[in-house]
């Protein structure tokens, strides 16, 4: 009797283990809580080097989430291919939101076309989470040239092909990409001198070295405001709001071009939805405050906004926009 009743209970036992188990096991995971996020420092990867426009605007924004959010954003540079290794060592960080990426339109949407072979898929590796800005560029010149209209620049570049030479931030960036579309369009032929970044780029041309560049108004106004540079003309199809005396290549008779660059944050595939979702808020609200948005302007940076889903369909818009140029122009990494 003794020993059945032993048998029974731990029959009983069992049973009980199963009966509070079975509804444990079917439990669907919680899904993750953002309210505690950030916990910790935040990195942002940046893959330009200081005073590129990339970096500047990536200062700025960091500064005010980490105001609003509590904890510090710090900017991380890992410069080189184009953007490509900084977008490359955020793709393989942790899906956890701590380590974030603010990338431009090469890393994105030109450098596959550019590249024989990048270590990151730009739609499949990044959670994007927004758009944040957008970057028209300035045609200039050294003032010491004594050109001082575009037409002054194209006929002394049609009188020489191949003569002048035209410096940028890097093979298949868009500094790159804007000036040979220029080429293309206005039957000019210019040697690219590629540098690693806008600082070097402006340095030689401001010395003599090179003859031109088009890059970011955030990085070459400073120089045609202390008179180094002369800007000739704005890549944007409309004037820009910074910069309103400058004319744009389409009313110089270049019909229709209109381009630039753009911005934005994204995080590695895979971090969890309610951080996305956090971070876009904040973004979005850090660009809706006045006084980041006169910062920005005040840069030569126009402000963009976007969901997440919105970012990623203008990736592919926008790699489709850019590989077609690619192909036409034939601009590879030397």
């Amino acid at each position: 009797m003794k020993t059945g009743f032993a048998a029974f209970f731990r029959l009983l036992c069992v049973l009980a283990m199963l009966v509070v188990a079975r509804p444990l096991s079917a439990q669907t995971p919680a899904a993750p809580n953002a309210s505690d996020y950030p916990s910790r420092p935040v990195t942002i990867v940046v893959g330009f080097p200081p005073g590129t426009a990339t970096d500047t605007v990536g200062r700025v924004l960091a500064e005010r989430l980490a105001a609003r959010m509590g904890k510090p954003f710090l900017v991380e540079n890992r410069a080189g291919q184009g953007g490509s290794i900084g977008a490359a060592a955020a793709a393989k960080a942790p899906a956890d939101g701590y380590t974030l990426l603010i990338s431009a339109t090469a890393p994105l949407a030109t450098n596959l076309f550019v590249y024989p072979k990048l270590s990151y898929d730009p739609l499949r590796d990044f959670a994007p989470i927004g758009l944040h800005s957008w970057l028209p560029f300035a045609l200039v010149v050294n003032s010491n040239s004594k050109i001082n209209s575009f037409e002054e620049f194209q006929s002394r570049v049609k009188a020489d092909p191949g003569k002048y030479t035209f410096a940028t931030i890097g093979n298949g960036t868009t500094s790159h990409l804007v000036m040979a579309m220029l080429m293309q369009r206005a039957g000019m032929n210019l040697t690219h001198v590629a540098y690693k970044g806008s600082a070097q780029a402006q340095t030689d041309l401001i010395g003599g070295q090179v003859d031109a560049t088009f890059d970011t108004m955030v990085s070459v106004m400073p120089h045609v405001k202390s008179g180094k540079l002369t800007a000739l003309a704005v890549s944007t199809k409309s004037r820009s709001k910074y910069a309103p005396d400058i004319p744009t290549l389409h009313e110089l008779g270049v019909a229709g071009f209109d381009a630039g660059a753009w911005l934005g944050m994204l995080a590695p595939a895979g971090t969890p939805r309610p951080i996305i979702d956090k971070l876009n808020r904040e973004l979005n609200a850090v660009l809706d405050e006045p006084q980041t948005q006169a910062k920005l302007l005040s840069l030569g940076s126009e402000v963009l906004k976007s969901s997440p889903e919105a970012f990623a369909a203008h990736i592919k818009a926008e790699q489709d926009k850019w590989g077609k140029l690619v192909r036409e122009t034939g601009v590879k990494a030397d």
